[in-house]
């Protein structure tokens, strides 16, 4: 672990944790790992009620970033795909960590879970 000398100074962390920490930054980066995307294709595939907009402000933080790149065709109506980049893939090994290890561990979570809420009503 990288420690900082002031809890000003964050070593940049904060900032990178933010990101890939909200709601809908990790499952947009998990999709793409199988590769390109159009937008209503990664819409449809990530689970859960992601709206239009909430999907398109991810998608443009993440292209902002680094993490992501978009790619406009001009075609009518335009077509538009987004992809990781190579910064972007060099995070998979890690998106797939996290992800085995939150499988590996769901039950054993559920079941702290459930005891904690019942001693603590």
């Amino acid at each position: 672990m990288i420690v900082c000398e002031t809890p000003q100074d964050e070593c940049g962390v904060r900032d990178v944790l933010d990101r890939l920490g909200d709601k809908w930054s990790m499952y947009v980066m998990v999709e793409l790992t199988a590769g390109t995307l159009r937008f209503k294709e990664l819409q449809r595939r990530i689970h859960g009620d992601v709206s239009q907009r909430m999907l398109t402000l991810t998608l443009r933080r993440l292209e902002r970033d680094g993490l992501v790149a978009r790619t406009v065709y001009a075609t009518v109506p335009p077509q538009v795909e987004y992809a990781l980049t190579d910064m972007g893939r060099s995070m998979s090994h890690l998106l797939k960590s996290l992800a085995d290890w939150s499988i590996a561990h769901r039950p054993a979570i559920a079941e702290s879970r459930g005891a904690y809420d019942e001693s603590h009503p």
